[in-house]
């Protein structure tokens, strides 16, 4: 780990240069048992266009009309299927459609230092949710390579795209809610981010309480600016089109403070060592990949390609590999039906 911090800290002044010229843990045996016992077990048969309804709509429905049987438990997902083999995909399935395509289509940053960014010293993509992609096309095609990924410039984007057929799939820190649930699919949960604030190192504020009259930059169409325009001290939400863009609004001294999620702000904090995080957590952002709601068996699939990782300890490695042996637990997979 220590390596590679050192290699993201050679790079940070390149990105973070390239930013401001465009203007801009472990698992535990529970969850393994859990991982295991999810792919032995035949999910249900799904139409889709019909939307699976949640076991306790009913008892919901009854205290509240409007409340949505997906937004019961957000975190649960479709319960994925047993892999079939690499190459082989099921006739009729979405994943047979990729599989004629000859390649995956994701959508993703390049701009999240250890989530997904562009190496500028290899040109290449690279990063945890760039690593989790590479495992989805090695699970279709067996080559980790047979994927184009499709660089996001705005928030909207990484929905629009799954919705309108652009893209397969969205890994890009995207955050399950229930909104975002009456358009779109999610995974079961790969990561568990929350809501921070980060500051110059300078800083007195300890706190969102002490940013009152504040500008506070996050990005547009993100939770966490909706978060930040809730708070009772009243910061002033300061929106940007990019994460980056965020970064150097700091540096430049045009906003006081910066809400994402920490693991946004702690690649940040690798770029600019003059900043610190400050507060407790404001918001969970449980992150999960974006898929259409008209593909439930892919979203079965990809659940089950999760569910191995999480078993075989490469979800894990991916943690370490990106984030260090402080990464956080690896979290359980929560299903439906």
């Amino acid at each position: 780990m220590k390596t590679r911090i050192l290699e993201l800290l050679a790079l940070a002044a390149v990105v973070a240069a390239a930013a401001a010229a465009a203007g801009c843990g472990s698992t535990s045996d529970t969850s393994l048992r859990d991982s295991l016992d999810a792919l032995r077990t035949p999910a249900a048969t799904v139409s889709s266009t019909t939307p699976t309804l949640n076991p306790l709509a009913g008892l919901v429905q009854q205290v509240d009309l409007t409340l949505s049987p997906l937004c019961v438990n957000t975190e649960a997902s479709l319960r994925p299927t047993e892999l079939p083999t690499p190459g082989r995909m099921p006739r009729g399935s979405f994943m047979r459609r990729i599989e004629q395509r000859g390649h995956l289509v994701a959508g993703v940053d390049q701009n999240t230092l250890l989530y997904g960014y562009l190496d500028p010293f290899t040109g290449r993509l690279q990063g945890l949710e760039i690593d989790l992609l590479r495992n989805l096309a090695t699970a279709i095609f067996g080559n980790p390579n047979a994927i184009d990924f499709k660089v996001l410039t705005t928030a909207d984007e990484r929905l629009q795209d799954v919705e309108d057929g652009s893209v397969d799939v969205v890994a890009d820190a995207v955050t399950i809610n229930c909104e975002r649930l009456q358009d779109v699919a999610f995974s079961t949960v790969y990561y568990d981010a929350q809501q921070r604030i980060l500051v110059p190192s300078s800083a007195k504020a300890r706190g969102v309480q002490d940013l009152g009259g504040k500008r506070v930059c996050a990005r547009a169409g993100t939770t966490s600016l909706d978060n930040i325009t809730k708070q009772p001290s009243h910061p002033i939400p300061f929106p940007v089109e990019q994460r980056t863009d965020c970064l150097v609004a700091l540096q430049e001294g045009r906003v006081d403070a910066i809400t994402s999620d920490d693991s946004i702000l702690r690649g940040f904090q690798v770029q600019d060592p003059y900043t610190k995080l400050v507060g407790s957590s404001l918001e969970p952002e449980p992150y999960g990949m974006v898929i259409a709601k008209s593909h439930p068996d892919f979203v079965r699939f990809v659940n089950g390609v999760l569910a191995r990782m999480r078993a075989d300890g490469s979800l894990k490695a991916l943690y370490h590999k990106w984030l260090g042996t402080s990464a956080p637990h690896v979290p359980r997979a929560q299903y439906r039906n």
